[in-house]
């Protein structure tokens, strides 16, 4: 078994694999779960990497299809993530096309079949060779790499120097277009983030709308007026809600009085505006995760892992970016810790982000897959290929026990092997 945990022989298979030669595969004996409700007793027919059927009739499974029976668990679309570093031991920021393949069938092992490589504050040099490393291996994609790269999320280095949370300070710079534009020319970009206080955000802003991205604030301390004058200029969606945001408390420390509206204010009242939680129990209480739901509901409210290196791997000490010289952090086997009163960012996966929103949040099962599958597909423009179970779309999905436990991943209809934990 090599260190992504495929066996060599299984991995080659997998890559000598056309999808436009394999049968049908056809998924019964258990609950679709589809964007606005549950389908009890469904039957889900895949062919040629695509969905073929969704329904209940099970004359719709053919005599020589691959039968999957699940069991009595739940059949869900593979999940989007929007905002991810790392996972099984690397970081997309490492800039190496082995590192880039690496995180990409660690979060495959969780569920997630859609991936934005995010950014941290890095040099010039490391932002552009992680660029390129994930232009590579989304070139060079099969299924034997895991998820499939959507874009890259442009999120450092653009953050208020204040609010930089676990990256690197060193690194924080406000938006410079002879850097920016050099990224975008990549057209590998579908998310910039840009704090909305520094000086040429709205220019970023600008440019980040006319190549076609989601165009976010993060890590900003930003009033209220900021805010409004970013969206003006496109900017649609706040990072990580609650992390590394303005508040009233610390807009006042920049203004005084009296005091002024937030992002957080901002966000809630403006119904253009999504944004995302990491709901892995330790970043927001079950009761600041259902408000978030209750406030912009599924159809704005992303579920994000904001996963670090550490997913998969035992307690310790870690880097936090690039391998190289990124910032330090430990991670406890349940969060990373920047230092003992501030987090760094997650160690779980999508999977269990989703088990989180529905059974300590109490939010509906169906609505709880969405955040994290059709709604932020919707907010990169990818909803007609990924992010539901419908008909012509890609045939990634996921089978759960009813324990909302990941049972298998198939991606385009293949089954995407699943490390098992040692002595089980």
């Amino acid at each position: 078994m090599d260190a992504s945990g495929i066996e060599p022989e299984v991995a080659a298979r997998l890559q000598s694999w056309t999808v436009n030669s394999m049968g049908d595969v056809c998924f019964f004996g258990g609950t679709a779960i589809l964007p606005d409700r549950l389908l009890e007793d469904a039957v889900v027919v895949c062919r040629e990497g695509r969905i073929a059927y969704v329904g209940t009739a099970k004359s719709k499974i053919s005599r020589d299809a691959l039968a999957v029976d699940v069991r009595g668990g739940y059949l869900c679309p593979g999940f989007v993530d929007l905002h991810i570093h790392g996972g099984g031991g690397a970081d997309f920021m490492d800039g190496t096309a082995e590192a880039v393949t690496q995180v990409c069938r660690s979060h495959a092992r969780h569920g997630t079949t859609t991936l934005f490589p995010t950014t941290t504050t890095g040099s010039q040099h490391q932002i552009q060779a992680m660029i390129d490393a994930c232009k590579c291996v989304r070139d060079a994609w099969t299924i034997a790499d895991g998820a499939r790269i959507g874009g890259v999320h442009l999120y450092g280095p653009y953050f208020a120097p204040d609010k930089v949370g676990c990256h690197s300070r060193d690194e924080c710079r406000p938006p410079m277009a002879r850097e920016y534009q050099r990224y975008f020319r990549s057209g590998l970009i579908r998310i910039a983030t840009c704090a909305a206080e520094l000086p040429g955000a709205a220019d970023f802003y600008r440019a980040a709308s006319r190549h076609e991205c989601l165009v976010t604030c993060g890590h900003s301390n930003a009033s209220w007026s900021e805010m409004e004058v970013a969206f003006r200029h496109g900017m649609r969606h706040v990072d990580h809600f609650w992390c590394a945001m303005s508040s009233v408390s610390s807009v006042r420390t920049r203004f005084g009085f009296p005091m002024q509206a937030s992002m957080m204010e901002f966000v809630l009242a403006q119904p253009e505006m999504s944004t995302e939680v990491i709901a892995d129990g330790k970043h927001l209480s079950a009761e600041l995760l259902r408000f978030a739901w209750h406030m912009k509901s599924s159809e704005r409210l992303c579920l994000v892992t904001d996963c670090n290196r550490a997913l998969d791997m035992p307690p310790g000490e870690y880097r936090f970016g690039p391998d190289a010289d990124g910032p330090s952090f430990v991670s406890d086997g349940t969060v990373g810790w920047a230092s003992p009163d501030a987090l760094a960012s997650s160690v779980r996966g999508m999977d269990f982000m989703v088990q989180t929103m529905h059974r300590d949040a109490g939010v509906p099962l169906f609505e709880a897959v969405r955040m994290a599958s059709l709604t932020p597909a919707e907010r990169v423009g990818m909803q007609h290929e990924v992010g539901s179970l419908q008909v012509g779309k890609r045939a990634d999905l996921l089978w759960l026990n009813r324990r909302l436990q990941l049972r298998q991943t198939y991606i385009q209809g293949v089954k995407f092997p699943l490390r098992k934990p040692s002595g089980k």
